[in-house]
């Protein structure tokens, strides 16, 4: 009695089973959503996910699941309880998809019919969506249109499951899919190329618009860039349509001028001040640099272009400091050209902007002042106390380092005569202080510093980790000149991107790498970098090309093709039309490619039959093949192997549910054979 009642109670807890292979299909697919949500949701989502997929393979061949109505209300409460204390809202996208995998999660672990199957599938689509809203990286659509196929293919093996027993039947949902995402193909890159659309492209980023994802403020505090040096997010890319390899000599990309100083720590304007273009004059033609800049979206108003920008791109201002920003802020890979001279500007320095160029913090300590005295000495000649600074620096000890430790923005003195370690932000805002201290006008900039080359695509690719700062001091002669003190405490660093450099330094011994021997070898292993290059190549033709299609793009497409886009309405008419004209001419090959062999079948077999009827046997309109060939059998013994054959082959080739093993072609010799038998 005891054992039977055990028995009931686990009978309870065991319900119908999905079949294996689609629930493994179904897991594939799933398992390549997982990129999209790693580094972008509360890292415990993507785990509990995992989690829930690994329990399901336990619990289907043992029939449990999650039945208990009261359990998946405290486990549900349990799971938006932890998405608000890891977001600190419900709101916003990030929270939004979290919710959505922790109910894929349950209904994994809930599901055991075939309405609940073909449920997950539908919610891991929206997955596939909610993860290319996430991030649109090449790898990343990639991986959601691997899973967008394995979903298919789920949907195939549970609808037409495989033979045990046949060869190869484990394949057949993949081979369907693969043939059902050739046909819609077509139709989905017309759908791309011509469907109206708004002027964002597919590149955006949902979250807080005010969260620039860059390496950049209006404030320059000790440790602000040091800490992008590991980063390997792309800032922008930049090509140079009129010399490929680029300007000679070092790229400063020019991105923000902060003129408030408070020690260690710098401020730009809230408000950035424009400027005309044309108020200091247009360079000769062999000074002016022109760039095709392909900007990241991070959510600011930053703009870039190399040092100093005079022409100004549409949808931009100059600024006061010679630099760009946007009208709107970048939330889409945006495409721009830039002119920039590589001669110094000559405009005049106002007594306002001579007074904020010359501003000083409230405290600085005595000896800091003795220093900067020091510079200027009894010649008052700027040039020459600029030369006694960098001196200072080169011959002191001060080293180049990514761990500098931390400062604040009082601790001037404690950078300078103690600790003399520091990274670009370190020597550009004390050195300008210097300056303003020695009676120089001074200001800081804040941008990007090099580039990597890609001579597969024609391109620099600037990271995140290429971020610097440097100095202009105001020479009389000159104007507004680029001084960067971190060029003679690392010599090296202006003529290289920030890994690159870093590379040679562990190369030569003076500085240790964090990885192991093994990986640092490998990263400079030829084939790896070319391999590299290219993926960096086809990253960016996707950014530009598929994600950076907005519709400008598309009004310059459909020009080209000789078609006016007179407003959304007519344009989605002229689609529609297309595809329906396709679809007509897809129907229509399909159909004329299935009926010819079974029309040739049925026309071969009523020959035979002719040719029996000529003999004296006449083939009933109401009868079968096999009685017919059982009649004609009695009638021609002789002949009786002939016709069995025959008509068994007819039968095959017509009638088989998969393809017969005999072809046509013995099926025409069998009836030609047949003439001299009859």
């Amino acid at each position: 009695m005891s054992n039977s009642r055990n028995s009931r109670r686990i009978e309870q807890w065991r319900d119908t089973t999905i079949p294996r292979r689609p629930l493994l299909w179904l897991a594939a697919a799933l398992l390549f959503t997982l990129p999209a949500l790693l580094g972008t949701v509360a890292s415990w989502v993507p785990f509990l996910f995992l989690f829930a997929l690994v329990l399901k393979f336990w619990m289907e061949p043992r029939g449990y699941r999650l039945r208990s109505t009261s359990l998946k209300l405290i486990l549900t409460a349990l799971t938006l309880g932890a998405i608000f204390l890891s977001y600190d809202t419900l709101k916003g996208i990030e929270p939004a998809v979290s919710l959505l995998v922790v109910l894929v999660s349950l209904k994994i672990l809930e599901a055991h019919t075939a309405r609940e199957f073909q449920v997950m599938v539908m919610m891991a689509w929206v997955l596939c969506l909610c993860g290319f809203l996430l991030s649109q990286d090449l790898a990343i659509a990639f991986c959601l249109f691997v899973a967008f196929a394995l979903l298919i293919a789920a949907l195939v093996q549970f609808h037409r499951p495989a033979t045990a027993g046949s060869p190869g039947a484990f394949w057949l949902p993949l081979a369907t899919t693969l043939k059902l995402v050739a046909q819609a193909a077509p139709v989905a890159v017309l759908l791309f190329l011509l469907f109206p659309r708004i002027n964002t492209g597919f590149q955006f980023r949902i979250g807080d618009p005010h969260a620039a994802r860059t390496g950049f403020s209006d404030r320059l505090s000790p440790g602000g860039i040091v800490a992008l040096a590991n980063s390997t997010d792309i800032a922008f890319r930049a090509e140079f349509p009129d010399r490929r390899t680029g300007p000679v000599g070092p790229m400063y990309w020019r991105g923000l001028v902060m003129w408030h100083c408070e020690g260690m720590e710098w401020r730009a304007p809230y408000a950035p001040a424009p400027i005309s273009d044309s108020s200091n004059g247009y360079p000769a033609s062999d000074k002016a640099v022109r760039q095709r800049i392909t900007i990241a979206p991070h959510g600011a108003r930053w703009m870039f272009a190399l040092d100093r920008p005079f022409g100004i791109p549409s949808g931009a201002r100059l600024a006061r400091g010679n630099y760009l920003y946007s009208v709107q802020p970048i939330r889409k890979t945006r495409r721009y050209e830039a002119l920039s001279s590589t001669d110094p500007t000559r405009e005049e320095l106002g007594a306002h902007e001579r007074r904020e160029a010359l501003q000083l913090p409230a405290s600085i300590s005595p000896a800091v002042r003795e220093l900067a005295a020091s510079f200027a000495g009894h010649d008052s000649e700027p040039r020459a106390t600029v030369n006694s600074a960098l001196q200072f620096f080169r011959t002191q000890g001060f080293r180049y380092s990514l761990s500098p430790g931390e400062y604040n923005k009082n601790d001037l003195e404690e950078f300078l005569f103690r600790r003399r370690t520091g990274f670009c932000e370190h020597y550009a805002a004390s050195f300008a202080t210097l300056m303003r201290l020695a009676g120089i006008p001074a200001r800081v900039v804040l941008g990007y510093l090099g580039g990597e080359y890609n001579d597969l695509g024609g391109f620099f690719l600037v990271r995140q980790s290429d971020t610097h700062a440097w100095c202009e001091v105001w020479i009389p002669e000159n104007g507004w000149t680029r001084i960067d003190p971190t060029a003679v405490v690392a010599p090296g660093r202006a003529s290289l991107d920030l890994s690159s450099f870093l590379a040679s330094r562990v190369a030569s011994g003076e500085m240790a790498t964090g990885r192991s021997a093994f990986l640092t070898r490998l990263a400079r292993l030829a084939l790896v970098n070319q391999i590299r290059f290219v993926w960096e190549a086809l990253n960016y033709q996707w950014d530009t090309r598929v994600l950076g299609f907005d519709a400008d793009v598309q009004d310059v497409l459909l020009t080209s093709l000789g078609l006016t886009n007179s407003g959304p309405f007519p344009l989605v008419m002229q689609v529609l039309i297309v595809i329906a004209a396709l679809l007509i001419i897809y129907a229509g090959w399909m159909q004329l490619r299935t009926r010819p062999r079974a029309d040739r079948v049925q026309a071969l077999y009523e020959r035979f039959c002719q040719k029996l009827a000529r003999i004296g046997v006449q083939r009933d309109p109401c009868e079968g093949p096999s009685d017919f060939a059982k009649r004609a059998a009695q009638s021609f013994p002789n002949a009786s192997e002939y016709v069995r054959h025959i008509t068994e082959t007819y039968i095959a080739l017509r009638y088989a549910p998969g393809p017969a093993a005999i072809s046509l072609d013995k099926f025409v010799k069998k009836i030609n054979a047949f003439t001299a038998h009859r």
